[in-house]
């Protein structure tokens, strides 16, 4: 497999021209004294170093290795701990954390950069110090201030991690159904008890400490998900000076047995009367965890779009050099017995539909990440509700579509290889193995979809909707004639999906059946869309500039064959929609 180059040109290209994120970071309070362009480009590149130098080497042997689990103690592959070491002593586990507790202070959009390097380097080592930005995050924004001191500057710095531990046997979508306890104690602490699955660096030997965040029941707890708390409960105790002292009652029960992201430990966690403490009020546990979905769904979808980088990487790297046949226009090398596979028009579709795909996931990424930095730092009331309010309505189709989109790209570089990329040595059979997860973890893309139709779309009565149609509306007319080629498809589209989103507002007052029965074909109309967006959006930054400069050029042409090859995939999306719900219903559950 080629070795992966961090995508920095074309990151600086989305933030600093398509974007113009340094004219946003300083309007915005706590980011204008943070960070500029400047500042920016050179995290970005330490962080393309690190992830191309130090973490994609022990991407296939972490894979071939995997973790190993003996009598309640995890070890990650070798070469791991070290590794993880130089990351966080660089401090990238806190790149986006809050400075009073020792974090960077970054932005999103600079933080969401670097979740993708490092994603695409080896996303294995990837879950680590996502889950661990992910916890404090929800710490941050939740816990009392004497939880937030104690804990937060370690785990920024990397020497502890953290880990969520929501999903029972049980109890997956569905967290109204965990039966975990939690007993008050008389010094204000809680007894945690109960076993959670899937829990993604429950156990390791990366840190010293894993600060595990906890979903369970207090005893006068109301039933269904409003009567959940969360706790924070180490592995480790902390004394009062700071310093580690006796092992909590939890342990490790066992690791799971995976398809792809093998040097990620998956545990199964059980706590026995585990010392906890509450993070937030009593029954407010979910809102607790959810301050952070809004983040790790969107950060779930970049590591799609990790894969699916580093997929094309490898492909076209390899188009170029395989020699099989001849152009169908005739030889191309003459000088060879055959000519690259890049001639050929199969070939060339691939590759095209990897780049749009690739190139629009991340400028959609890049605009996601932008709304969770306005909800945050700006001191503009309505800008704040706005941006949370795309927020809302966005990740869903950041969790599902980019991940979706991922899994098509990862395909296409393997089925360029042929025979090749079905083999281990070549590396592409890993990266269609490790992106299925991202379609299941941190939700299914199901009910992501679920999601956005139900409670966004019909739950907001298509307020939400028109705000982000109403955004594209305004940008198409602004734009000049010479646009035309990307604005006025852009324009139809969204006539389309205007249409769709009426139709299915119509449908759910007369029949519950549709909201779920359109709900991934019309998250898909929409990703296809909001990709659309951002390529007319990134047309504009790069008309005119072409000259000798060769990334202009191929931005446009990747732009025109988006346009001309994969958004006309609505039309068939939206008749399955319109399709309604009334053929999932003919057969009873007997006769399938």
């Amino acid at each position: 497999m080629a070795d992966y180059n961090a995508p920095l040109r074309d990151m600086r290209f989305v933030l600093n021209e398509v974007f113009q994120v340094s004219r946003l970071w300083a309007e915005l309070p706590g980011l204008a004294e943070v960070v500029d362009e400047q500042t920016a480009a050179a995290i970005l590149e330490e962080a393309g170093k690190i992830s191309a130098g130090s973490i994609a080497p022990l991407r296939r042997s972490g894979d071939e290795q995997g973790c190993s689990w003996d009598n309640g103690s995890v070890t990650a592959p070798d070469g791991f701990a070290e590794v993880y070491h130089a990351f966080a002593e660089g401090g990238w586990v806190g790149v986006g954390g809050n400075p009073q507790y020792g974090g960077m202070g970054m932005p999103k959009a600079i933080s969401a950069q670097v979740e993708e390097m490092v994603a695409s380097a080896n996303l294995s080592f990837g879950t680590y110090p996502m889950l661990t930005a992910g916890a404090c995050l929800s710490l941050n924004a939740h816990a009392s201030e004497a939880l937030k001191a104690r804990y937060l500057p370690n785990m920024y710095a990397g020497t502890w991690s953290g880990s969520m531990c929501l999903t029972e046997a049980h109890a997956g979508t569905d967290l109204g159904l965990i039966r975990t306890k939690a007993e008050p104690q008389a010094d204000g602490s809680y007894k945690v008890s109960g076993s959670k699955i899937f829990i993604t660096g429950g156990e390791h030997d990366l840190t010293e400490n894993i600060i595990h965040l906890v979903l369970a029941r207090l005893p006068d707890a109301p039933a269904g998900p409003k009567g959940i708390s969360l706790f924070l409960v180490p592995k480790l105790l902390v004394n009062a000076d700071g310093s580690l002292g006796e092992r909590n009652s939890l342990s490790c029960g066992s690791i799971e047995h995976k398809m792809g992201i093998k040097a990620s430990a998956t545990c199964v966690m059980n706590f026995d009367d585990a010392t906890g403490w509450i993070v937030d009020a009593p029954n407010k546990g979910l809102a607790a965890m959810f301050t952070m979905m809004n983040y790790e769904r969107l950060g779930v979808g970049i590591q799609g779009l990790a894969q699916g980088e580093r997929s094309y990487q490898s492909a076209v790297a390899y188009a170029r050099d395989r020699l099989q046949s001849r152009a169908p226009s005739g030889a191309q090398c003459k000088d060879k017995a055959a000519d690259p596979i890049i001639v050929h028009p199969d070939v060339r579709r691939m590759l095209l539909t990897m780049k749009a795909l690739n190139e629009g996931g991340r400028a959609f990424s890049s605009y996601v990440a932008l709304q969770l930095d306005i909800a945050k730092y700006s001191d503009d009331p309505t800008a704040r509700t706005r941006a949370q309010e795309l927020v809302a309505l966005l990740t869903p189709i950041a969790k599902s579509f980019l991940t979706d989109m991922a899994l098509e790209t990862t395909l296409h570089g393997q089925m360029i290889f042929g025979g090749h990329g079905y083999i281990r040595e070549w590396g592409q059979e890993q990266l269609v193995r490790d992106v299925r997860i991202t379609q299941i973890y941190e939700g299914t893309n199901g009910i992501q979809s679920l999601d956005l139709a139900g409670r966004k779309i019909v739950g907001s009565g298509g307020a939400l909707y028109h705000l982000f149609a109403s955004q594209v509306r305004n940008f198409t007319a602004d734009a000049s004639t010479e646009l035309g080629e990307f604005t006025q498809p852009l324009n139809a589209a969204v006539d389309t999906l205007d249409e769709l989103t009426a139709w299915l507002l119509d449908r759910a007052q007369g029949n519950p059946n549709e909201i779920g029965a359109a709900s991934v074909e019309y998250l898909q109309v929409f990703g296809y869309t909001a990709y659309a967006y951002m390529w007319a959006l990134m047309a504009k930054a790069a008309m005119g500039k072409q000259g000798d400069d060769d990334f202009y050029a191929s931005k446009l042409a990747t732009a025109r064959f988006y346009f001309a090859r994969l958004l006309p995939r609505i039309h068939s999306l939206s008749a399955s929609v319109k399709a309604g719900s009334e053929s999932l219903y003919l057969l009873d559950a007997a006769q399938f």
